[in-house]
């Protein structure tokens, strides 16, 4: 990883995909890890500059939001579900390369004592690491425990819970209130007494690893579930004769909905499908990684379980999926691919929308003015060419020297 002290910086030559519009041929000025300028290039002065360090960019090179990974368990060789610090740290020091710029560390249903570690550790991380010059922990995804058992997945049936306000409670408080989402199946709470109260905090209470049928989901969305976790997986599907999640997910505006979008989870054609009907506005991508990301095929785990990653595909011994191998960067590029979509509108579901989702839009998920300078350039193939977190060069790739 490449460090360096936050200095002024402009970039200049680039189309840039601001948050009121796409800038052809425009520059940027960061000063303090802010957005300070944006700037169309005719109106650009070198003098006006003097002091700052000017990265030139060749034609071609787009400068879009950095990428924000609402879940994500873990990422070469490290899972928040360790419990330590040093995890967490290599996953912020790993994403920048695939241009995500900040996350939510992502548990998953184990046993209440580890829940509880790693709750607390990503609770210390956030409130007193140095989180300049890589991508920023954001909060966490509770993913689990309390799921369906019908719909576990990969997550171990052995440590489902029923829905408690009260172990809830207990958790956000050992998490430094750093709770933002929380994946639950709704049918499993009684009277939707969790639901409520996430709503009435602010946090996200999102439908998944359930079983729900069609009209559960009607009266979850009433209670204040407005999220769908992983779409189409972990979940009832889609049926001519009852909708189930996966359609309501699609009928419902109300339900933002979050992808895996690597052809393994979703076939392309069911991505297609998806855009078309939810739009650009109610999805989400993600990438649901686990620790095999940007490591060799080979013998991995999830929670305690043994995982097989051959040709990127990530099997639990009993062939389910174990989240995936998925870096951002491959997500938006076969979101395009699969559906035809602009990079200005995977621009929107791998940063606008979850930034807004989770209640930080107002510093991050856009290039505008004043917000923080979490920024990515790629090049003419859409690839990660330069990776900024907070106003610091972190991850450079093609000839840019940091």
């Amino acid at each position: 990883m490449i460090s360096e002290e936050r200095q002024k910086l402009v970039l200049k030559n680039l189309c840039i995909y601001t948050e009121a519009g796409i800038n052809p041929n425009g520059y940027v000025v960061v000063k303090d890890g802010k957005i300070e300028t944006i700037g169309l290039m005719e109106s650009f002065h070198e003098k006006d500059w003097s002091g700052a360090r000017v990265i030139e960019f060749p034609k071609g090179m787009n400068l879009i939001p950095g990428f924000i990974d609402i879940h994500i368990h873990g990422a070469n060789d490290a899972d928040a579900m360790d419990g330590t610090l040093n995890s967490l740290e290599t996953m912020a020091n790993t994403l920048p390369m695939e241009g995500t710029t900040s996350f939510l560390a992502t548990t998953m249903t184990q046993d209440v004592e580890s829940i509880e570690k790693a709750l607390s550790t990503i609770g210390q991380y956030i409130e007193s690491a140095d989180q300049t010059g890589k991508a920023e922990i954001i909060g966490i995804h509770l993913e689990g425990p309390f799921i369906s058992e019908k719909r576990v997945g990969a997550q171990p049936i052995q440590s489902v819970k029923k829905p408690e306000v009260a172990l809830f409670k207990k958790w956000r408080k050992l998490s430094n209130d750093q709770i933002k989402l929380v994946t639950m199946a709704p049918e499993e709470d009684e009277n939707f007494e969790l639901v409520r109260y996430l709503k009435s905090e602010n946090i996200v209470p999102s439908m998944g690893h359930s079983d729900a049928v069609y009209e559960q989901v009607l009266t979850s969305i009433q209670a204040g579930v407005n999220h769908v976790t992983h779409l189409f997986n972990g979940m009832r599907g889609l049926h001519h004769r009852d909708p189930g999640v996966a359609g309501a997910a699609l009928l419902h505006s109300e339900l933002m909905a979050e992808m895996i979008v690597d052809g393994v989870h979703i076939h392309p054609e069911i991505v297609k499908l998806a855009f078309l009907q939810k739009g650009v506005n109610h999805i989400i991508l993600i990438t649901d990684s686990m620790r095999a990301k940007w490591l060799e095929d080979g013998i991995s785990s999830l929670g305690g379980q043994k995982v097989i990653v051959k040709d990127g595909k990530a099997l639990l011994e009993n062939g389910s999926l174990a989240g995936s191998t998925l870096k951002m960067i491959d997500a938006i590029n076969n979101m395009m691919n699969f559906t035809g979509c602009t990079l200005q509108d995977v621009v929107q579901m791998a940063s606008y929308n979850p930034a807004k989702q989770i209640g930080v839009l107002d510093k991050k998920g856009s290039i505008a003015k004043g917000k923080d300078a979490d920024l990515v350039v790629l090049d003419e193939k859409n690839q990660v060419m330069l990776t900024i977190c907070n106003g610091q060069i972190v991850y450079s790739n093609g000839g840019v020297t940091a």
